[in-house]
């Protein structure tokens, strides 16, 4: 098919099939040409579609906006320890000072002090707490994080996600999404 758009436009809003977002941060989104294979395939419907149109030369196609998976993907329960997800449960700031800019994560207890790679025992810093705080205790830093580093649920990482609404939101998407800000029309 020949398409009249540039690379990596129209992005495709994936809907399990109860007609929720696969994820939140980072929306599950697809490219128009993994959405319209999908479609040959079978595996979604079409839920709405952009103005734009795709055509070989014995088809014509819409570019759809919003797919649904036709067989439901049971959500996992147990998110994967990932950097991305211990600063998404970390609402993007530092736990010691609240920053949201360089991030990294500190282990509360050094690893040479015995701490291990945990959701309970990792949180997001900036470089410059993370510095701060070195190879010390809390305790011997006199510096405790913001909130107690807890292993999160979906659920909770999901609701934090929506707390950071993408810069691109087409008009279709929006009776499908929940977020927790104000939307620029």
């Amino acid at each position: 098919m020949n398409a009249h758009v540039s690379q990596g436009s129209w992005p495709v809003l994936v809907l399990n099939a109860d007609f929720r977002p696969l994820s939140y941060y980072p929306l599950s989104l697809w490219s128009w040409q993994d959405a319209i294979k999908a479609v040959f395939l079978d595996r979604v419907n079409i839920v709405a579609h952009y103005d734009q149109a795709v055509h070989s030369p014995t088809l014509q196609m819409q570019l759809p906006s919003v797919v649904s998976l036709k067989s439901f993907v049971k959500p996992t329960t147990h998110p994967a320890f990932t950097r991305f997800n211990v600063f998404l449960r970390d609402r993007f700031n530092c736990q010691y000072c609240g920053s949201p800019e360089d991030l990294t994560f500190d282990h509360i207890i050094p690893r040479s002090k015995g701490g291990q790679t945990t959701w309970e025992n990792v949180v997001a810093a900036c470089s410059p707490c993370n510095l701060r705080k070195g190879n010390l205790t809390p305790v011997q830093a006199k510096m405790f994080p913001r909130q107690h580093a807890f292993a999160p649920t979906v659920h909770q990482l999901h609701r934090n996600g929506r707390l950071f609404p993408p810069n691109y939101l087409h008009e279709s998407w929006l009776d499908y999404l929940y977020w927790d800000t104000e939307l620029d029309p």
